[in-house]
C-alpha cells in the first residue's frame, strides 16, 4: 500500500483526502483522538485536541509515520473503555483482516457522542470496476493490478449496515475521485474535469468515499406512578389571642 501511494493515482488520491480529512476533523472537539493506519497522513493535522496518537498494525510501517506511533492490534486498542473523542480510519478497515473486530474494537474506545472518520476505497467506481477486471485476467496468467491487491474492499452500503449494527449513527458522507483509472500522471491530468461532472452527476462512483458517524448511547427513563403516596399532612390549630388582654384593652376593668 506505502508503494502504491508513491505512484501519480496514489498521490492525486492523497490530495483529494488530505483536504477532506482536514474538513472532516476540523470542527470536532475533545480531548483525546487516534489514527489508525496510513502512517503517509496526517489525518488529524487541522484537529485541535491536545492529545492525538498514531496506531500501526506493523512496525514496518514505522519510517513512514510522520509523529511518533505506537504498534498493535486493531482488534485490542490499549485504551480505555469510553476515554477517546475521536478516531480516524484511512483505508485501515479494507486493509484489515477482521474489519468487524476493528469496528468493534473503536466503539468500545469511543467516549458517547464520541466521532469515527471512516476512509475507504470504492469498488463501484471506475478503479474498483479495473481492479474486478485485473483479478479475472490474473486468473487467465495475464494482467497486472490497478489498485493494491492488499485486503477486501468494503461497499459504501455494507460499511452503513455494519455501524449501525454497532450503534453508529452516520452523520455526513462524501464521495471523491472521479478520474479514470489511469496509471500515468499525464492522463490523469487530461481528465481532471471529470471531477467537477463527477461530483454533480454521479457522485456515489467515486473511487473513494468518506463516512463520519458517530457513537449513540440511548439511555432508559422510566415513567410511571410514584412509589409513594405524599401523606396529607394535617394543619396546626392555631391559638387565639389572650382574651383577658383583649379585654383590658377594651376597658372592661374588673370590679374591686
Amino acid at each position: 500500500m506505502q508503494q502504491w501511494f508513491e505512484t501519480p493515482p496514489g498521490q492525486y488520491l492523497l490530495a483529494w483526502e488530505r483536504a477532506e480529512f482536514d474538513r472532516a476533523v476540523g470542527d470536532i472537539f475533545g480531548y483525546h483522538a487516534l489514527q489508525l493506519g496510513l502512517p503517509e497522513l496526517d489525518t488529524l493535522a487541522a484537529n485541535r485536541m491536545p492529545h492525538k496518537w498514531l496506531a500501526l498494525g506493523e512496525p514496518q510501517s514505522l519510517a513512514a509515520a510522520v509523529k511518533p506511533a505506537l504498534v498493535t492490534s486493531y482488534g485490542a486498542l490499549p485504551f480505555e473503555e469510553n476515554s477517546l473523542d475521536l478516531v480516524v480510519l484511512p483505508h485501515s478497515l479494507e486493509l484489515n483482516v477482521d474489519p468487524h473486530a476493528t469496528l468493534r474494537e473503536v466503539e468500545r474506545v469511543l467516549v458517547p457522542e464520541g466521532k469515527v472518520v471512516i476512509c475507504c476505497l470504492n469498488p463501484a467506481s471506475l478503479w474498483g470496476l479495473r481492479q474486478k477486471r485485473a483479478h479475472l485476467y490474473r486468473k487467465l496468467g495475464f494482467g497486472e493490478l490497478y489498485l493494491p491487491d492488499a485486503g477486501d474492499y468494503i461497499g459504501y452500503r455494507r460499511l452503513r449496515d455494519w455501524l449501525r449494527l454497532l450503534s453508529f449513527e452516520v452523520e455526513s458522507s462524501t464521495f471523491g475521485c472521479w478520474r479514470p483509472a489511469m496509471a500515468s500522471e499525464k492522463w490523469l491530468s487530461r481528465y481532471d474535469w471529470m471531477d467537477a461532472v463527477g461530483e454533480r452527476w454521479w457522485p456515489i462512483f467515486g473511487a473513494v468515499y468518506f463516512i463520519v458517524a458517530a457513537k449513540r448511547v440511548r439511555g432508559v427513563k422510566l415513567i410511571g406512578p410514584p412509589w409513594r403516596q405524599a401523606v396529607a399532612r394535617a394543619t396546626a390549630p392555631v391559638p387565639l389571642a389572650n382574651r383577658s388582654h383583649r379585654s383590658h384593652r377594651s376597658g372592661n376593668l374588673p370590679q374591686q
